[in-house]
């Protein structure tokens, strides 16, 4: 496995983080849960689909902007830091999940932030919806960011190369990856939502968050552990 093509590589770490991220609960997810049990599967689909397309709009920045800052030592440590970081706080945030009549003030302004957003677009579809449900939530893109320095600076547990090689095809391949894992996903919860009939309730999706919580952490201490390692073999 030590010699595992870059393509295979990122496509796989790109389905990975999509299905991962994509299954959290969030707008996009709670939106399908509304809506899902009411208008049907189709529906709900395609709230998921526009969701996934958006995904892949923010992931395509990402690797974009982040690749003209990994061509230094310094410079990739930092970011491997601020995705450490990054993680831990949305670990953290799952985690200490209040429901929602207990919403923090933050929560609230971000929320606020996202309603304007949604009415100035005004969206009629439920691709649209998905779409820019996505695209007026500022933290995705930055999980994104987060995540792409995160892949295109770390090694992979298997090969010798970083998850995402700093190529245009590795790229590409990665973004293929997230397209298809967050399709993948966003199928599966409409399915299961549509044929669940409002059984999901608020209690259980936030043991969900809080479990989803302890990942994110558990995630983000092997990456410190990772990075601690690093710095230590630059020292010696």
């Amino acid at each position: 496995m030590a010699d595992a093509h870059p393509i295979l590589v990122a496509a796989l770490a790109g389905f990975v983080c999509a299905v991962f991220f994509s299954s959290l609960p969030g707008p996009i997810n709670l939106t399908i849960l509304n809506e899902g049990a009411q208008r049907g599967f189709k529906w709900a689909f395609f709230i998921g689909l526009g969701a996934a397309v958006m995904d892949v709009i923010y992931c395509s920045i990402s690797f974009t902007g982040i690749s003209q800052f990994l061509d230094h030592g310094i410079a990739e440590t930092t970011m491997r830091v601020m995705g450490f970081v990054f993680l831990l706080f949305i670990g953290f945030k799952f985690l200490l999940a209040k429901p929602k009549h207990e919403t923090s003030k933050l929560d609230l302004a971000i929320e606020k932030l996202e309603e304007r957003i949604e009415q100035k677009i005004h969206p009629h579809s439920a691709f649209a919806t998905g779409f820019v449900r996505v695209a007026a939530n500022l933290g995705v893109l930055l999980a994104w960011v987060a995540l792409s320095a995160t892949l295109l600076s770390t090694k992979a547990f298997f090969s010798k190369e970083e998850w995402v090689d700093d190529s245009v095809p590795a790229k590409a391949a990665c973004v293929s990856g997230v397209f298809i894992g967050a399709v993948l996903w966003f199928l599966f919860w409409s399915f299961l939502v549509s044929r669940g009939h409002g059984k999901f309730s608020a209690q259980t999706l936030l043991r969900l968050q809080q479990v989803s919580g302890l990942c994110l952490i558990a995630t983000a201490c092997y990456e410190g552990l990772r990075i601690a390692w690093h710095l230590a073999q630059q020292n010696i």
